[in-house]
């Protein structure tokens, strides 16, 4: 399905960013505010749409992402994205974070295997493991959580090419290289530890999966917590 215009939008991380895409224009935003999200992220969105002179009403479909990062952040881009599409009736696309980071990575270093991994407090991480194809990050296994161990140990590490470059990306990366990279099989990237809207947007639009705004739910991967529906969602 082609879409005229698309806005993508996130805070499930300490970064809040919004991307907006009207045929081949783009107009993004990204503010390292872990605390402000839910002040900024409309204003961000108003200021894309005023950059590219359309309005809520002309956006085909509102690409978010759902998790997993904070608890907070998360149920604040899942809150807005709501709020938006039923507003405006708007189909939403949602896509993993650690989809957006891999996606980056192939957009700005052309990586070829990637490793995603946010740093999930409590001595976790979320990790995802992606191939490239025809430049879209592919999902080697579920987002999932992992220990402070060496990622070699991961059950589908087998399924990556070690005799190619596998890089890491990601807050985890960043705070528990020594634990995770023990081996040294991993390159990581340092400059691509947030995710981005903008990527969040390129994948979803050629990947993601159409739902209504009735069945977004966040991604937290935690199995221990429980997303509260909203009023009449049962």
């Amino acid at each position: 399905m082609t879409f005229d215009v698309v806005l993508a939008i996130d805070t499930s991380t300490e970064q809040c960013s919004v991307a907006l895409k009207k045929a081949d224009q783009w107009a993004t935003r990204a503010v390292l505010a872990p605390r402000e999200h839910s002040q900024l992220i409309l204003p961000l969105v108003q200021e894309v749409l005023a950059e590219l002179e359309v309005t809520l009403a002309d956006v085909n479909a509102l690409v978010v992402g759902y998790g997993p990062g904070s608890f907070t952040g998360v149920r604040i881009s899942v809150a807005i994205a709501q709020g938006l599409a039923f507003s405006h009736n708007i189909p939403v696309i949602p896509v993993s974070t650690l989809t957006g980071l891999a996606q980056q990575a192939i957009r700005v270093h052309d990586a070829r295997q990637v490793v995603s991994a946010i740093d999930a407090r409590m001595h976790e991480v979320y990790v995802a493991a992606y191939r490239e194809h025809r430049g879209l990050a592919v999902p080697v296994c579920n987002a999932q959580m992992a220990g402070l161990v060496d990622i070699t140990s991961q059950s589908w590490w087998g399924e990556l090419d070690n005799s190619q470059a596998i890089v890491g990306v990601g807050t985890g990366w960043r705070q528990y290289a020594e634990q995770l990279n023990a081996c040294q099989q991993v390159q990581i990237l340092e400059d691509i530890t947030l995710p981005l809207a903008e990527d969040l947007l390129s994948w979803g639009i050629q990947c993601g999966k159409i739902i209504a705004a009735s069945e977004l739910e966040p991604l937290y991967v935690r199995n221990e917590v429980a997303w509260q529906k909203l009023p009449g969602r049962g």
